[in-house]
């Protein structure tokens, strides 16, 4: 190698280095994905304890187990969710998503409406009969427009939105 190209090597490396973020560690992976075990200490099952295969900070982890303890090892769903650190509610909950999808189940679910639900067709024609006809007119007006016409109460926040969708198509 020439001196020349070892330059560049190391140019290279150190910048690259630099402006590489570092890879985050699994409790930031987790918490990222939503599936981070806020109380970890509240799992007493033995083979969860620090320097073994299992982690207790690992929430689908921890329900599979849960499950799979009360299934194949006899003990009650309320023994199991109790040395889990979970609830039975919670167990129950982890149970019909685990018959449903299996693993994938234990998964978090985004939470709340998955479409602006309540702007049905008739209320998306008043917002713009009104909206094109004499002039924009401000979402909070609009709103009271709909509830009173329609008895609908939607957030001024939803009509823009809704505004900003059919513009751009």
């Amino acid at each position: 190698m020439t001196l020349h190209t070892v330059r560049h090597i190391m140019i290279y490396t150190t910048r690259t280095t630099a402006t590489m973020p570092k890879p985050a560690n699994k409790l930031d992976r987790l918490r990222e994905a939503g599936i981070l075990n806020v109380q970890p200490s509240r799992v007493q099952a033995d083979w969860f304890h620090p320097g073994g295969f299992f982690d207790a900070n690992d929430l689908v982890q921890v329900k599979y187990e849960m499950l799979r303890h009360a299934r194949q090892d006899g003990v009650t769903k309320a023994e199991a969710a109790s040395l889990f650190g979970l609830s039975r509610p919670t167990f129950y909950q982890a149970e019909a998503a685990f018959e449903r999808d299996g693993v994938a189940g234990l998964l978090p679910q985004p939470r709340g409406p998955k479409s602006a639900h309540k702007l049905t067709a008739e209320v998306m024609d008043v917002i713009e009969s009104h909206h094109t006809g004499s002039g924009p007119m401000h979402a909070r007006e609009m709103a009271k427009l709909v509830h009173t016409q329609l008895g609908v109460k939607v957030h001024p926040r939803s009509i823009e939105r809704a505004i900003a969708r059919k513009k751009k198509r």
